[in-house]
């Protein structure tokens, strides 16, 4: 199905533009570096480059000429290296053999100015760190695939990072935050995950985010006709990732069948139901939340069924037995399908999760 309110002039698409165009668009996790220890670094060059240069000059001392006349020593080569790398310039030592004027232009002029570039390195800084996020961004456009596209990052979209997160073959590189709100980009970027500055209603911000070649869209906005929306552009420039959406209300769901979504969980009547049933059974809402939650306790996990249990009753499993997957539909365990296991079956089972850190007391 097209999107019909496609209206990008193609000149505005994020996607055909070079990397460091892209930059304060796609923000890639970078590992930061406290101001005490980029000052400490800054202070070791710098010094590191004086000693050399009066190295340079205290070796060459018989081609330089001291106003005084007595020579120059030790502490002249350190004036000097000071003096000139400074760009002060007394002129009171100055090279006069020709050896010591093509080191002065050779050695030492390069060294005044990687001084000067001490000197302003914070702006150096800034230009340094748009050229590597611009690196950063065009080898990841080249090489992201089979990736997590999520869609908003408040309060359902944390949650759905954190459960793939929980995963083990799934790390915070593989998983793609859109969002118009920087703050919630800030939030996403400090955990390690990379973002994507944009409204993802736009075919061409989820091209930057490389929707064509993601394993799965999480579309968790905060509005249902926004969910609807993305999911209609999502499905038409994805039409094999795995689409699953969050919404409010019920009568949305029909609507997001329809524009592509695979799943669809209506927030509002699943938390309404855990309230109900917590009303008389509060603790089937511990164990409900405990299953949802895959970090610890237990959790709902799938595996494939192993040759040695094909044929057999998953009942009989020492694992607690939900339901199996075959051929793309979901049987209960008590369903006359789920008697018997075949090859290729996928079961949902309960599995123990690692138990949190306790804290010394």
């Amino acid at each position: 199905m097209r999107n019909p309110l496609r209206t990008t002039k193609p000149e505005d698409q994020l996607s055909e533009r070079p990397g460091h165009a892209l930059v304060g668009v796609v923000s890639m996790p970078v590992t930061t570096v406290s101001p005490a220890k980029a000052i400490a670094r800054r202070v070791v060059f710098a010094t590191a480059v004086l000693l050399g240069m009066v190295l340079i000059v205290y070796l060459d001392r018989d081609g330089y000429r001291d106003s005084n006349g007595d020579g120059v020593s030790l502490l002249d080569s350190f004036y000097y290296a000071t003096v000139s790398l400074s760009t002060t310039g007394y002129g009171d030592i100055a090279p006069v053999t020709d050896a010591a004027r093509l080191i002065n232009v050779v050695l030492i002029t390069p060294m005044r100015v990687l001084f000067l570039i001490v000197l302003i390195g914070t702006t150096l800084e800034v230009l340094t760190e748009r050229s590597r996020q611009a690196h950063r961004i065009q080898k990841w456009r080249r090489k992201v695939r089979d990736h997590f596209v999520v869609v908003g990052f408040g309060t359902k979209g944390r949650s759905a990072v954190n459960a793939l997160l929980a995963e083990e073959d799934v790390e915070p590189n593989q998983v793609v935050i859109v969002d118009t709100e920087q703050a919630a980009l800030d939030a996403a970027s400090a955990r390690g995950l990379i973002t994507v500055h944009g409204s993802a209603t736009r075919s061409d911000v989820l091209r930057v985010a490389g929707i064509q070649r993601a394993r799965a869209v999480v579309v968790a906005p905060n509005r249902d006709d926004t969910a609807v929306l993305v999911t209609l552009t999502a499905r038409e420039l994805a039409p094999k990732a795995r689409i699953l959406v969050s919404v409010r209300e019920a009568e949305n769901v029909h609507l997001l069948k329809q524009s592509g979504a695979d799943q669809v969980v209506v927030s509002s009547e699943t938390a309404g139901r855990l309230l109900g049933i917590a009303t008389r059974t509060p603790r089937v809402v511990d164990m409900v939340e405990d299953l949802l939650t895959p970090e610890t306790g237990l959790a709902i996990a799938e595996r494939a069924v192993e040759p040695s249990e094909e044929g057999g009753s998953p009942r009989h499993l020492p694992d607690i037995v939900l339901g199996l997957v075959r051929d793309g539909e979901l049987y209960r365990v008590d369903a006359p399908e789920a008697d018997s296991l075949e090859p290729g079956d996928r079961l949902l089972y309960v599995r123990k999760a690692a138990l949190p850190e306790q804290s010394p007391r």
